[in-house]
């Protein structure tokens, strides 16, 4: 088995190869770069050096990846014939993708490796930049980026910006987070004579002529927490800070208990955007609930029981154990499927209880609370074969509590409504209907025609007392009209 000698050329000129490397290369038997590209080469070839490159496979390929992969698989076959040396630009072990995929095979057994070092881009774009590494800093790969992988806080920078595309792709994936004004400076051929530094805002970064494989983007970080309010560091600070000693005193005194209705009526307000298609509206309600979830996380925090990274860890832990058919080797073929993995999964995951609606309550609505149990019940065959005999045991409740209505008391009363209400509940389960959902649209339905009967009132005589019971069913009824239209 042969050893590919792998060297970096740094990221300037000759000038800037140490007395080693040179010696290095002018001995090498067979010498290929992965391109020709950089400037050391053209010197190079200069002194009488005999040079091979891969331009070619870029010309052939599409995609990055596969011209890495075919790079790899080249040297893979050239070195069970001789001895090489491959040269890429910079340092091999920093952002070179095909010294990676060699490294892959090398772990299998295919191949063996030498390095010789090489001075990184780094160093010279520190230099160029005036920006110390401590402060924190990206390095990012500008062929594969992608939103999350950038930290405001931090330098970034983005390598691999070879053409126009990458800067584009790159451009719109930082105006996910950063103000489209942001200042961005373009570093090329940092350490040569050749050096240049362009900063431009954002939204030219794809609009620069002079962007080439030695080519660096330096995005500056965003200090201020008001310009990085798309990431989610900068809700957590917000949220800390209002639960901080010097913070708001009402967020202070809030617990998980006296918060509680407040996230009942978030995600009420919630369903109603969705109801009305209110795409703005969604985005607003759903930043109320998440403002609920990182309270309840920042009083577990301030309290010491439990963390932000706790909930995510655990809700994630979850999703990927009950969806073993996208991150397992389980397979499924429809969602009816993945509802009875889903159940299988939750139901061993659960310690032994006493009663199968034990965890059903939902203290929020008595609605749920009936729904989940009967739910439950007809999973062990606790059920009428058919909706006709939840229609018929409607038939009887109702008949029963009109009874209780001429002739009983007032708990007997309330008892009879409640199995009404019970078994109202249940034929909405067999219709595939949500109580809940029906309940709220009713109400939303009641205070929309309501609301138009007092705009009449308003309107006519201006008191309710001044009209007959038959004259508010007129409203009522232009008003049920009016939705019809």
């Amino acid at each position: 088995m042969n050893t590919i000698t792998i060297i970096g050329l740094g990221a300037g000129d000759l000038d800037q190869l140490s007395l080693g490397i040179y010696r290095k290369l002018k001995e090498a038997e067979f010498l290929i770069v992965r391109t020709e590209q950089h400037p050391a080469i053209e010197q190079l070839r200069a002194e009488g050096i005999k040079i091979d490159s891969f331009d070619e496979v870029y010309v052939e390929n599409d995609a990055f990846e596969t011209v890495y992969e075919e790079i790899t698989e080249r040297l893979l076959a050239l070195s069970k014939e001789k001895h090489i040396t491959y040269a890429v630009p910079g340092h091999p072990l920093v952002a070179e993708r095909t010294v990676q995929l060699l490294i892959e095979k090398e772990r299998e057994g295919f191949v063996k490796l030498q390095f010789a070092g090489g001075n990184s881009f780094l160093d010279p774009i520190f230099a160029a930049l005036r920006i110390d590494p401590i402060e924190g800093f990206q390095l990012v790969d500008g062929t594969d980026m992608k939103r999350d992988d950038v930290q405001m806080t931090q330098h970034v920078l983005i390598g691999q910006v070879y053409d126009a595309f990458v800067a584009s792709e790159v451009k719109l994936s930082l105006m996910e987070k950063y103000a489209y004004d942001h200042p961005v400076t373009i570093v090329t051929a940092a350490g040569s004579s050749s050096e240049k530094l362009r900063t431009v805002p954002l939204f030219e970064l794809d609009r620069e002529t002079e962007i080439d494989n030695l080519t660096t983007v330096y995005v500056p970080p965003v200090i201020e927490r008001e310009r990085r309010l798309k990431e989610w560091s900068a809700f957590r600070e917000i949220i800390a800070a209002l639960r901080a000693p010097d913070g708001c005193p009402w967020d202070r005194e809030q617990t998980h208990e006296s918060l509680k209705r407040y996230l009942i009526e978030e995600a009420h307000e919630l369903l109603q955007a969705i109801d009305q298609e209110d795409d703005e509206g969604m985005v607003e309600e759903l930043g109320d609930v998440l403002l609920q979830v990182f309270l309840h996380a920042q009083i577990g925090e301030d309290n010491g029981y439990f963390a932000m990274e706790d909930i995510l860890q655990a809700v994630g832990e979850k999703m990927i154990r009950r969806h073993p058919h996208v991150f397992g080797d389980r397979n499924v073929e429809n969602s009816d499927e993945v509802l009875k993995n889903w159940q299988e999964i939750k139901k061993a995951e659960k310690p032994h209880v006493e009663t199968l609606l034990e965890g059903q309550e939902r203290h929020s609505s008595s609605l749920l609370t009936s729904f989940n149990y009967q739910k439950e019940a007809a999973k062990v065959g606790f059920d009428w074969p058919d909706i006709s005999g939840a229609f018929d045991k409607f038939e009887e409740e109702w008949q029963e509590f009109k009874e209780e209505v001429a002739n009983g008391t007032k708990q007997s009363q309330t008892d009879e409504l409640g199995d009404v209400l019970f078994t109202l509940v249940n034929l909405s389960r067999f219709l595939k209907l949500s109580p809940e959902e029906a309940m709220q649209h009713a109400n939303q339905k009641f205070k929309s025609r309501f609301s138009y009967v007092e705009q009449c009132v308003k309107a006519g005589r201006g008191d309710f007392k001044n009209y007959t019971l038959d004259e508010l069913e007129e409203f009522w009824q232009r008003a049920k009209g009016r939705e019809k239209k």
